[in-house]
């Protein structure tokens, strides 16, 4: 086994599905099952839940909204998906999952304290992050980094929505584009690769917090990166720049 400890960061547009907003009943299915798989090898797993399928505080604009407002409204669709992610994994037979919000929401769940987190992770309870850290103008990249460190994660998984990983340019546009099997965080930030928020990137470079970048729709690939198998991008220090084949 690779991992003791994971923070997962699933995006709001995951559990919508193959629409673009909304909400996808197979979608939260396949996501539980795969979360369960990886707690199933005995690896304590907290996750950042997104809210973009509900509303992305970058709209506010097209709404005629301060963005400040938009963040907030964000950041209540992080509580929704959590709670439908918790109302899942409670479904599939998990009985201790914890959501932590940011903002105090208590009637629904409880606030974020770090050590609290903490000692939940080692009694055996999923724990679901939502709201982000609580503050405008950020993504959930920042928060999912901040929490993974906060908490001694070993590692950050960043669960894509149908991309496999880092490329050297958009695979969408270029057919002939690279796909990276394993980069240092000073190589992403050289080609300028868009990982993740700048800042994110950062603070994991700073920390030495492994980021692995895959697909979440591929069945079992978490459990199989949890187990110590190869897929998508590994970002980590001290590893030698490669693509695949």
């Amino acid at each position: 086994m690779t991992f003791r400890r994971i923070v997962i960061k699933l995006s709001g547009r995951a559990i919508a599905g193959q629409d673009e907003y909304g909400f996808s009943a197979e979608a939260l299915h396949h996501l539980a099952t795969e979360v369960i798989a990886v707690r199933d090898l005995g690896i304590e797993v907290a996750i950042v839940v997104g809210g973009g399928n509900v509303f992305r505080g970058t709209r506010s604009e097209s709404w005629g909204i301060d963005r400040v407002e938009a963040d907030n409204i964000g950041m209540m669709g992080t509580v929704i998906n959590s709670l439908l992610l918790r109302g899942k994994l409670n479904a599939l037979g998990q009985d201790d999952v914890r959501v932590m919000t940011a903002v105090p929401i208590d009637a629904v769940a409880e606030p974020y304290i770090r050590l609290r987190a903490v000692h939940h992770l080692e009694k055996g309870a999923l724990i679901v992050l939502a709201s982000g850290n609580g503050q405008p103008f950020l993504t959930t990249d920042y928060p999912s980094v901040q929490r993974a460190i906060e908490i001694g994660a070993d590692a950050l998984l960043v669960a894509k929505h149908g991309v496999d990983g880092v490329y050297d340019s958009d695979p969408r546009a270029n057919p002939e584009a690279r796909r990276f099997r394993q980069l240092t965080y000073q190589d992403v930030l050289d080609s300028d690769l868009r990982v993740m928020d700048q800042a994110a990137f950062i603070l994991a470079r700073d920390h030495s917090m492994p980021i692995h970048v895959f697909d979440i729709e591929k069945k079992g690939i978490m459990a199989a990166i949890c187990a110590g198998e190869h897929y998508g991008t590994v970002i980590d220090k001290g590893v030698e720049k490669a693509t695949y084949a």
